[in-house]
């Protein structure tokens, strides 16, 4: 048995809306120092065969977990 999790995040150069908006309430709240705010995401996950658990995650995240024209992601297993 595997713990998995996949951390997404929008590209460099990628528009991160999400972020901007979370800067934009730091800075209104006055936390005036954050900046380059970026959202991602984390996939949590057991995978139950743990033998090449490395190519199978990366097969999901290409497939599906992530949208790889505009996210990458990194894989940690445990």
């Amino acid at each position: 048995m595997a713990k998995v999790k996949v951390h997404v995040f929008l590209k460099p150069g990628v528009l991160d809306v999400q972020g901007k908006a979370v800067e934009g309430a730091l800075h209104g709240l006055g936390w005036t120092g954050a900046s380059n705010a970026r959202v991602g995401k984390l996939i949590e996950f057991d995978l139950a065969d743990a033998k090449d658990a490395e190519a199978e995650v990366k097969s999901m995240c290409d497939t599906l977990l992530a949208n790889t024209v505009i996210e990458s992601y990194r894989i940690e297993i445990a």
